[in-house]
């Protein structure tokens, strides 16, 4: 049976204390008890995990690949994540910059149900940019986020979805808000002839998860949102795998900023944002937008959007959906970073169209499409 690996980044004084470590991270990622007391045998020679290779990148720093047991990582995306970094992410110096599922765990966790190819084809795109505006702010009820869908998809948006933050608030709860969405962006689907995608925010208390998955299928909505730092990429995982639901999933990077923001500790930017999406079964990634708000840099971004569209990447290549700092005016540049298989999130400066919110969404439209013609040329 194939291990899998995983590269840490080993932050270390010299290649002893870096080997060490990586004994260390052999032990606690797996059995968790000292050497000496690990049953030989099957622990000793399958369980334990086993370093592959060790080489430093630069002075203090080196790169440790260990290969493990899909017997370790069962079945369940949450033990396998925990193989990859349980216990060790709880210490500083370690962070994971690279994973290969190998065959065996790749049969168990696939990746993508639906991937760019999929997502283009249920939104009638099949080249392009996608431009996905964001229901918003918090406080609307029901009524006016179903108005704002309304005139989001009738002016062609490939995606319309929710904003994180709304939830399952008085103001617009969670199934009011998903029928009556639903019903509008379908209502604008019947007008134009279009294929505009709704990804309500996946709301709801453990014992409700289940059933508002369900709900929100059978009341119209084509995907879902999933913030994994806060409902776990077990449901992401739960909902890419299930054949009857057939739903693509859009991930939100709210909660897992820590995860990325140390340069000793965590996963890299293109790992958690990347790789770690797309094992769990999400189509769209989102996160934040050089320029915009956050402190992604250009690189950062740029890592992203290679590990969401790499095609020896687990699984399908899946879509990177920047969002923060977008505009007209920076259309090109964005074209020129992004490439075109690519899903712009389009937020806040959008409402100041009220409700002439499709002529932004137009206008938007035919900047990408301008971008990309004269890039093509190039």
């Amino acid at each position: 049976m194939q291990r899998f690996a995983v590269t840490y980044r080993v932050f270390a004084a010299n290649a002893a204390e870096a080997r060490a470590r990586a004994e260390g991270i052999a032990l606690e990622q797996t059995v968790e008890v000292p050497e000496d007391v690990v049953p030989a045998g099957y622990i000793a020679d399958e369980i334990v995990g086993r370093i592959e290779e060790i080489g430093q990148e630069s002075e203090g720093r080196f790169r440790a690949t260990l290969s493990f047991s899909p017997d370790s990582a069962g079945h369940e995306l949450t033990q396998f994540f925990n193989v990859i970094f349980g216990n060790s992410s709880i210490q500083k110096g370690l962070k994971v910059i690279a994973v290969d599922p190998g065959a065996e765990m790749m049969v168990r966790h696939p990746g993508p149900r639906f991937g760019i190819e999929g997502i283009r084809r249920l939104a009638g795109r099949p080249k392009g940019g996608m431009i996905a505006p964001v229901l918003k702010p918090q406080g609307l009820d029901a009524d006016s986020l179903a108005q704002i869908a309304y005139l989001c998809a009738k002016a062609g948006a490939d995606v319309v979805k929710e904003d994180h933050g709304i939830t399952d608030q008085h103001m617009a709860p969670f199934r009011e808000r998903v029928e009556k969405t639903a019903a509008t962006v379908k209502k604008a689907n019947d007008e134009t002839g279009g294929h505009s995608l709704y990804f309500p925010s996946l709301a709801g208390r453990p014992q409700d998860i289940e059933a508002n998955i369900r709900f929100a299928r059978d009341a119209g909505a084509d995907g879902l949102l999933i913030m994994p730092g806060l409902l776990g990429f077990g449901v992401v995982d739960r909902i890419a795998r299930d054949p009857e639901l057939n739903m693509p999933v859009m991930t939100h990077p709210a909660f897992l900023g820590p995860y990325v923001l140390s340069e000793d500790t965590g996963f890299t930017h293109g790992m958690m944002f990347g790789a770690l999406q797309r094992l769990a079964g999400s189509d769209i990634s989102v996160f934040p937008n050089v320029g915009g708000r956050f402190g992604f840099t250009a690189g950062e971004c740029g890592e992203i959007a290679g590990a969401c569209r790499d095609p020896h990447g687990p699984g399908k290549p899946m879509l990177p959906s920047p969002g923060g700092g977008m505009s007209v005016d920076r259309a090109g540049d964005m074209v020129a970073m992004y490439g075109e298989d690519v899903t712009y999130l389009l937020g806040g400066s959008l409402l100041r169209h009220g409700d002439r919110i499709g002529e932004g969404i137009a206008a938007m439209r035919a900047a990408i499409d301008a971008a990309e013609g004269r890039l093509t040329k190039d």
